[in-house]
């Protein structure tokens, strides 16, 4: 079962972060069906390169808000939310229905929950999302059409079909058929009452593990870790986005001026601590074994007149078996580096000498 559960949700995360050409035919016509069972005639179809295209662009025939932004949640997209919301309700019904025969049934259906749906649905929003967050204010879209466009939930479904029996109804499941092909035959898309603005999928999706049931984020060392047809992209590190510079060069002196702390960190990282020291020069206040951390050792710099920078070892292994360096600002005034690791913690220099091994 678990083979099962994994294979599953390993196949949808391929149909989600497909960066094959999109399938327009079939985009449009399971499109034009949804809309159909939500009341509406099939849109016309407006196709965009990217997200970022989608929120610059305007279709025929449509205008802007006062702000400049588009509207997406208006009747039709509210009309497919609630579509899908009863198709749900009927699937979930039916689910109890033959529960209520098969043994297990409820334990195994909290299982592909778990590793199906809601595994996709953070690797979906730690991916696809994130680019969408990039390229618009994602505070003011419709987060429940979000939702609607992650694959997780369709996902959960076939799982339970396929791993757990539940025959549904044929009218359920050429519903179901219809979200599965219009998520996974082309990018994001937004409907309007008369169009559907739909995008391409992305050239290229950069991903690295993250998580312990399959989750992967966005991460490319090199370039960016998504990228689409008409140039747009994102750079992240370790599921952070991130600007280009960080990326492509690093510099300390830009380091040093960039005001985001989550930024200023990945950037670090990306050139390695011991070359943002020396680039920066920053002065060594004092270094002492790690006591939390048997074998490690604990390293002081200044970095800013208010501000110091512990520099400390995890005490955890990653992924791929070496043990991360990082940096914690702490007050200028600690001059001990034992004193400024239990100052992290909210201890005393000898309360943390006390501690067992830190993760």
């Amino acid at each position: 079962m678990q083979r099962d559960a994994a294979a599953i949700r390993d196949e949808w995360l391929g149909r989600a972060l497909s960066v094959r050409p999109a399938d327009r035919p079939a985009a449009e016509a399971a499109i034009s069906g949804l809309y159909r069972l939500a009341g509406f005639d099939p849109p016309r179809f407006h196709w965009v390169p990217s997200p970022l295209a989608a929120f610059e662009t305007v279709p025929p025939g449509m205008r802007r808000r006062p702000d400049g932004t588009q509207v997406f949640d208006g009747p039709a997209a509210r009309a497919l939310v609630g579509s899908a919301l009863r198709l749900r309700l009927d699937l979930d019904d039916r689910i109890r229905k033959h529960g209520a025969r098969v043994t297990g049934l409820t334990g195994l259906g909290w299982y592909l929950q778990q590793q199906v749906q809601f595994s996709l649905a953070r690797s979906v929003r730690s991916t696809l999302g994130r680019a969408a967050e990039q390229a618009h204010d994602w505070k003011r879209t419709a987060m429940t059409w979000y939702d609607r466009l992650c694959v997780s939930w369709v996902a959960y479904y076939d799982a339970m079909r396929r791993v757990a029996g539940v025959p549904f109804a044929s009218e359920q499941a050429e519903h179901l058929g219809l979200w599965e092909t219009a998520l996974t035959s082309c990018g994001w898309w937004w409907p309007y009452e008369d169009v559907c603005v739909v995008s391409e999928r992305p050239d290229a999706v950069r991903t690295e593990p993250c998580g312990d049931d399959g989750e992967v984020w966005l991460h490319d060392p090199d370039g960016p870790a998504i990228r689409y047809a008409d140039g747009w992209d994102v750079h992240a590190w370790h599921g952070t986005p991130v600007p280009s510079w960080v990326i492509a060069d690093p510099e300390p002196e830009r380091i040093d001026r960039e005001v985001n702390v989550e930024i200023r960190r990945c950037a670090i990282e990306r050139i390695g601590w011991p070359a943002y020291i020396q680039g920066a020069g920053l002065r060594l206040v004092g270094a002492a074994p790690d006591p939390g951390n048997p074998g490690s050792e604990l390293r002081l710099y200044d970095m800013r007149p208010d501000t110091r920078v512990l520099l400390a070892v995890n005490g955890s292994v990653e992924r791929d078996g070496r043990r991360r360096r990082y940096g914690l600002t702490v007050p200028a005034a600690i001059a001990d580096p034992v004193a400024a690791a239990a100052w992290t913690y909210g201890l005393s220099a000898e309360q943390y000498s006390l501690l067992a091994r830190r993760t």
